[in-house]
């Protein structure tokens, strides 16, 4: 997902004045570059994967400006298409990716998500033959990504940062809308609302819910369960250059939203991430705050069944990767976090090194883990020079020490 400074929902597309906003809110979106003109996301951003057709294959969706990356043309436009790749769960090969949507202006970041019935449906952010700065867009494809109701669908003119879910046969897209200037990390402002809407598997629109209608709350997150969805999202404070985090609980069939809280102060701006661990039906949702990870284990109904308060800082657009009982996410130290739960209990249970002995530089531009069948992860990183394949053994963890612990 991305952070849009859209100029006002009714101001005209400008891709020059939309990219060198962006550029600006590179140094909100990371901190740690030491000039707009190096934001990582102007060569790749926004990764995600779902099962494929043949057995232990998925197709690996991700938003680059061509391959090898390209970075922003000369206008300062960023020239994103998104592409697929198939990974082979059996042999950790990716095939060599090829272009799903090409359009001028950028398509990023992807998020995609299938459905209960093996619909496909792929969202992003879009600057192409938009009235608006940008808008969220949409496809729904079959299995074969053969389509069904194809791009460009339109979840909301001006709509930006979406996040898409499936629960069931129905997908979920949470997505942000509008711009405030002013405020917050270096006086960029905040998006002003964040809102839902649930389609079924034809593309077919069913449910449209304000969640925080035209408030300084945005960068919407959405992790799908059994039967309801969770979503997470930031919210500005005023005075302060750290954000707070509130989720809620929604049911995509009655379109009815419960459980709304504050779950945390002090956020380091848009680090979080969350999922779904069926095998113990819970939600487990990871961040930063105060400058510390934290994880929460969520039920359906919204309450909190156990926390880590305090551990390694966890990465911005990192995905998490679910085995069984178990928990994996990139740390903000080269490492990789395995966390252990059950219905009722969380643990920092130990950390993880690439397979080469050397620690990570993760990018917050989007990464994702896949799990092969001997057990041992292919974690896809996007880079500035590509898409880069790391390898971890779960075999190999080291116990979480003293530090980790926050001791």
């Amino acid at each position: 997902m991305e952070m849009e400074p859209s100029v006002s929902r009714s101001a005209p597309r400008s891709s020059f004045l939309r990219h060198t906003l962006l550029a600006l809110a590179c140094v909100l979106a990371v901190p740690s570059m030491a000039s707009a003109a190096s934001d990582p996301r102007q060569y790749m951003h926004g990764i995600g994967a779902v099962p494929a057709s043949a057995a232990n294959t998925f197709n690996v969706f991700f938003s680059a400006s061509g391959l090898p990356p390209r970075g922003a043309d000369r206008s300062g436009s960023w020239p994103h298409d998104v592409y697929v790749a198939q990974w082979h769960a059996d042999t950790g090969v990716l095939d060599a990716p090829r272009i799903f949507i090409r359009k001028p202006e950028a398509q990023e970041p992807v998020t995609v998500a299938r459905n209960r019935t093996g619909q496909v449906m792929v969202s992003f952010e879009d600057g192409w033959n938009t009235t608006e700065n940008v808008t969220q867009r949409f496809g729904i494809y079959d299995t074969a990504l053969r389509p069904i109701k194809p791009y460009p669908q339109q979840v909301e003119s001006g709509g930006h940062s979406g996040h898409i879910t499936a629960v069931g046969d129905r997908f979920v897209v949470f997505y942000s809308d509008g711009w405030i200037t002013g405020g917050g990390v270096d006086n960029l402002g905040s998006g002003n609302g964040v809102y839902v809407k649930v389609y079924d598997g034809r593309g077919r629109r069913l449910h449209n819910v304000d969640i925080a209608n035209e408030r300084r709350e945005w960068w919407p997150m959405v992790a799908g369960g059994s039967t309801r969805a969770l979503l997470a999202w930031q919210q500005f404070v005023p005075g302060q250059t750290e954000a707070n985090l509130k989720i809620a609980i929604f049911d995509p069939t009655s379109g009815r939203v419960t459980g709304e809280q504050l779950l945390h102060h002090h956020l380091q701006y848009y680090t979080y991430s969350l999922t779904w661990m069926p095998a113990i039906e819970r939600f487990l949702l990871v961040g930063v705050a105060k400058g510390n990870g934290f994880a929460d284990l969520i039920d359906s109904t919204g309450k909190v069944r156990a926390s880590i308060p305090c551990m390694p800082a966890t990465v911005r657009e990192a995905g998490i990767t679910v085995n069984q009982d178990k928990a994996y996410t990139p740390a903000a130290d080269g490492r990789l976090l395995q966390l252990q739960a059950g219905p009722d209990s969380l643990t920092l249970s130990g950390t993880l090194m690439n397979t080469d002995g050397k620690r990570v530089q993760w990018r917050p531009v989007g990464s994702i883990g896949m799990q092969r069948t001997s057990g041992t992860l292919d974690w896809m990183s996007l880079t500035e020079k590509g898409l880069e394949q790391l390898h971890f053994d779960p075999a190999k963890t080291q116990p979480a020490n003293a530090v980790d612990q926050c001791r």
